[in-house]
Order: structure tokens, then sequence, then C-alpha cells
């Protein structure tokens, strides 16, 4: 129960960050990777500021066995780049481009009714569902 909580409270507060910092506005995503027109620093500054975070805590969970909520913390250990992982990154990039919405704003954009959500995420669940049947026959 605890562990759906603070999972509710994890989404929420990352939620909001994306509201207030404009990061659901796909024109502002858009506008970042436009470097020679109208470029805009902000997506640059949130990122900036999330990574800051994520050292943080990757830090303070490296120095403990277990969670707050008492489950063990598991650590990535893979360093090597492999040909999936690139050609995944590409995909997630050039359709990050095209449309300025990743999972995470698309998924916050449901709840605020912009028309673009309502096709973003199902397409997001459909090439979720065909990777999962094209993944195990090309391993």
């Amino acid at each position: 129960m605890l562990k759906n909580i603070i999972g509710l409270l994890a989404g929420l507060l990352f939620g909001l960050g994306l509201l207030i910092s404009g990061m659901t506005d796909p024109a502002k995503v858009q506008g970042f990777l436009d470097v020679f027109g109208a470029w805009d620093i902000s997506l640059a500054l949130v990122m900036g500021g999330g990574l800051a975070v994520a050292l943080v805590g990757v830090q303070l969970a490296r120095r403990q066995q277990s969670s707050w909520i008492g489950t063990p913390i598991d650590m990535p250990s893979k360093t090597i780049i492999t040909k999936p992982l690139i050609i995944g990154a590409m995909l997630f990039g050039i359709g990050w481009g095209l449309v300025g919405i990743c999972p995470g704003p698309g998924i916050v954009l449901l709840g605020t009714g912009h028309w673009q959500a309502y096709v973003f995420v199902p397409a997001m669940i459909v090439g979720m569902l065909i990777y999962q049947w094209v993944e195990p026959k090309i391993s």
C-alpha cells in the first residue's frame, strides 16, 4: 500500500512539474529543437534541473541497500551501447521531434484535454505492443 501511495505522489509531483515548467506544450519542445530559428532554451534548463536532482538521488540510492519502503535497490549494471538501444533512441527522438510530446507529458496531457494526447498515447501503446511482439523474434 505504501509503495502505491509513494508512486502516486511521485507521479503527481512529476506531472505538476511538467505543467509548471510548460513541458507539456509541444510547441515549447519543438522550439527547443529549432536551434536555427526561434530557439527556446527552457527545455535545456528543465533537463539540467532534472539531471541535478537525479544525480543526487542516484548517489543517495547507491549508499543504501533498500528503499524507504523496504524494497531492494537494484541499480543498472549495463554500460554497453547496443544496436537496439541506438535504434530505440533514434525512434524516440524522431517521434519527439515530430510531435513535441514524449511519454510523460503525453500522459499528463490526457488529463488536460489536449486532443494531441488522445492521438499520441494510443499510438505509444501500439508501439509498445509491437515492440513486445517483435523483440523476442529479433533477440
